[in-house]
């Protein structure tokens, strides 16, 4: 017969052994069976929690693509370029304003010139020829003084001195047909009174002449006659 000793500790070994497998399934602590497959690893978190992933730099964005201009910009540019435009009307404006006034002041000078001028060109007396020729030139310029002073000389002089010729010119209207701030043309109505041995008496001669006049040092001079 078995020794009753002997069989407790047999249960109690076997109890125990019951016990530790029923505590080895539930306790979380023991290690199971490594999963097969591929095994995925995540870095632990920092101390004070996951880290936000760092910003984009001016460099980076960059070097991505090009940045738009914002709408300010294109403003500004529009605005900028509006200016520049008022800015060129305004003194194209102003020039010609300026332009106009100085060719209204340039009228009025050159008409009152032109009547003054036409007497004196247009008239001689043979008993002082060279006077009167010489008070002519005075009132020209440029290329029209050199032929007028050759025409006296060569022409009207000879023929005034033979048949004592004495012409007397006026003027009887004028009027401005265009005008210029530096140039203005002048239409004038002239009587020129005309006595020689080849006349019975004196002959009237109702003239339109056409007299351009340009500006000077020395005022307003004659530098075109032209007959109409």
């Amino acid at each position: 017969m078995a020794n009753p000793t002997a069989r407790s500790r047999a249960m109690n070994a076997a109890a125990r052994a019951a016990a530790k497998r029923t505590r080895r399934i539930e306790d979380p602590k023991q290690p199971e069976e490594p999963l097969t497959g591929r095994t995925l690893t995540i870095d632990p978190p920092a101390a004070d929690g996951w880290e936000d992933p760092p910003e984009p730099s001016s460099e980076d964005l960059t070097d991505e693509a090009p940045a738009r201009p914002s709408r300010r910009w294109l403003l500004t540019v529009v605005l900028g370029a509006l200016l520049v435009m008022g800015l060129v009307a305004v003194s194209v404006l102003g020039w010609r304003y300026g332009q106009e006034r100085r060719a209204e002041s340039a009228r009025a000078q050159a008409l009152t010139a032109a009547r003054k001028a036409a007497p004196v060109v247009l008239s001689y007396d043979y008993r002082h020829l060279d006077r009167d020729f010489t008070r002519g030139r005075d009132r020209l310029t440029g290329h029209f003084r050199n032929e007028y002073g050759k025409t006296t000389a060569s022409v009207v002089g000879p023929t005034a001195k033979k048949y004592h010729g004495v012409v007397k010119a006026s003027v009887t209207a004028a009027s401005v047909v265009s005008a210029a701030p530096d140039r203005v043309t002048v239409l004038l109505f002239v009587n020129q009174v005309t006595q020689s041995t080849q006349v019975s008496g004196s002959r009237l001669d109702l003239n339109r002449v056409r007299m351009t006049m340009s500006r000077t040092s020395d005022g307003w001079k004659v530098i075109a006659v032209d007959a109409l």
